[in-house]
């Protein structure tokens, strides 16, 4: 998915601020200067979904309130207590259906009593605790009051995220066990996304264009793990029960409060377009692999057809799960523009401890099913641009360049496209024929292969210094595809020589990142 850019406020007026919409959530204590009757809250500004209302668990205002009586099962919810937290569990209580946390850090019964609060202590009261310039949530001047809390809870547990976030997995399994077979077998590379792209939304929560489009994507991307709107207040308890537990300076009741409308935004937001993708689009493509080769001892060119249309753009990327790792899904680009026979075409490297790619690379053969999740990725052409395309593509990343020029050629303009393609050596230019090929046919397409190490017929050297070397590129659009450290590199030598960060497109480097396991 593309990393969302920060570029305007909304004010207090947008998704997160001040808009009294509870949603999933009916807090312990509503903050005191909402004095409108329940049933005027909601009857204001109801959600265009139906939600159950639920009760956090955890919160700062249990820690101070009297306790309220649980409020009535939802549907489904069977004779499970909504209101005991994990504390009150006794060390030999497995939880819900004797399941216990899958999530590497153990269960809050299990931790010491010094990282408990006794109930005869007194919380601290909240300080003002403001991110610095250079946080990643530092405060902009214009933010709404909600976007300044959550900002200050988020620069609060960013340097303890991964406690964060195992507490987090430990309550949501405990608590709903049922949600456990959603999640894959092995959490290792799973167990930071949901909660980051909830943390994500939240810094995004004063830009309402920027958020409704994130999360747009994240609604339509869930479906295919099957995800279902009685899902999210057990996600939206759960969250809030890690950041009161571990967000204990700037932890109120404002701030829950704060947290509470933002997670019913995002939540609805997410809701609402699974439900409109729903009525267009399947939650996945069954695939069959139709073609095999294998380039390299490691890189495999892999085609398969589609049980039905898949329609994309060249340049964007998909989800990809296999049989041998169900519910592990991995990102990857297409490797060709769309086609009329329908195949679709996907370069795969295996990598160490890759359990997708190993398996795709070294196991897949024809007559195999995987499964597509939607595409997605924005690093496509604007065909009504007469810019040319700057295209530096490393190793894989040469796959959606690949795409990109096809797709330049099928619109006919013959803009020019210059083309840097690097790899370690010559043997890892596992695609330079085809390239080249397509640069005799077409004479506004130039093919420049770029080699890191060793001897080589082409250019010498690192992608970014080769591009330096030619130019100037004013009236270009750089794309770039290839592992994260030349994204990073990439972008910041073009932006070195000239070229604005708007007219620079890539894919996510998270994404990136996980696409390699």
């Amino acid at each position: 998915m593309d990393a969302p850019t920060t570029t305007s406020s909304a004010g207090s007026d947008g998704s997160g601020g001040n808009s009294g919409d509870w949603g999933w959530f009916t807090p312990s204590r509503k903050p005191a200067d909402d004095r409108r009757a329940p049933d005027q809250q909601s009857e204001e500004r109801a959600p265009s979904r139906p939600v159950n209302p639920i009760r956090p668990v955890g919160t700062e205002a249990d820690r101070r309130a009297p306790a309220e009586p649980a409020p009535a099962p939802g549907p489904g919810a069977g004779d499970r207590r909504t209101d005991r937290r994990p504390d009150d569990r006794r060390p030999d209580d497995p939880g819900p259906a004797g399941h216990r946390p899958a999530a590497p850090a153990p269960g809050p019964a299990a931790r010491g009593r010094e990282e408990h609060q006794r109930p005869d202590e007194v919380a601290p009261a909240p300080q003002d605790v403001r991110p610095g310039p250079d946080s990643p949530f530092a405060v902009p001047e214009t933010a709404s009051p909600d976007a300044i809390l959550l900002r200050r809870t988020m620069a609060e547990v960013e340097p303890i995220s991964d406690k964060v976030t195992s507490y987090f997995y430990a309550l949501l399994f405990v608590q709903h066990p049922e949600l456990r077979p959603l999640f894959p077998a092995a959490m290792d590379a799973q167990r930071d996304r949901l909660f980051k792209a909830i943390l994500t939304a939240a810094r995004l929560i004063d830009d309402l264009d920027i958020l409704t489009e994130f999360l747009s994507r994240l609604g339509r991307g869930h479906r295919k793990y099957g995800t279902r709107p009685e899902h999210y207040p057990a996600v939206g308890e759960c969250l809030i029960g890690a950041l009161t537990r571990y967000a204990t300076t700037t932890w109120s009741d404002e701030a829950e409060a704060a947290w509470v409308r933002a997670y019913t935004a995002i939540s609805q937001i997410m809701i609402d377009s699974a439900a409109e993708d729903e009525l267009i689009a399947p939650a996945w493509w069954q695939a069959e692999v139709v073609g095999h080769e294998l380039r390299t001892h490691d890189i495999a060119v892999i085609t398969v057809r589609p049980d039905q249309p898949y329609p994309f753009l060249a340049g964007q990327y998909t989800s990809l799960e296999t049989p041998w790792w169900p519910r592990v899904w991995r990102h990857y680009s297409f490797a060709a523009a769309p086609r009329s026979d329908g195949l679709l075409s996907f370069h795969v490297k295996a990598v160490p401890a890759g359990w997708v790619s190993s398996a795709l690379v070294h196991r897949a053969r024809p007559g195999d099913v995987i499964r597509l999740g939607p595409p997605a990725g924005s690093m496509t052409v604007d065909h009504a641009s007469d810019n040319g395309l700057l295209c530096l593509g490393g190793g894989t990343g040469i796959a959606p360049i690949k795409a990109l020029v096809e797709d330049v050629a099928d619109h006919g303009r013959n803009r020019p496209v210059e083309v840097f393609y690097g790899a370690r050596n010559d043997h890892d230019l596992y695609d330079i024929d085809t390239m080249l090929r397509l640069a005799q046919k077409h004479p506004w397409l130039a093919v420049r292969p770029v080699v890191s190490d060793g001897p080589t017929n082409g250019l010498s050297g690192r992608l970014p210094d080769a591009v330096r070397q030619y130019g100037p590129w004013n009236a270009f659009d750089a794309y770039l595809s290839g592992p994260p450290g030349m994204i990073r590199s990439g972008v910041d030598a073009l932006m070195g020589i000239g070229i604005p960060s708007h007219r620079i497109r890539h894919d996510s480097i998270e994404e990136l990142a996980a696409a390699a396991e």
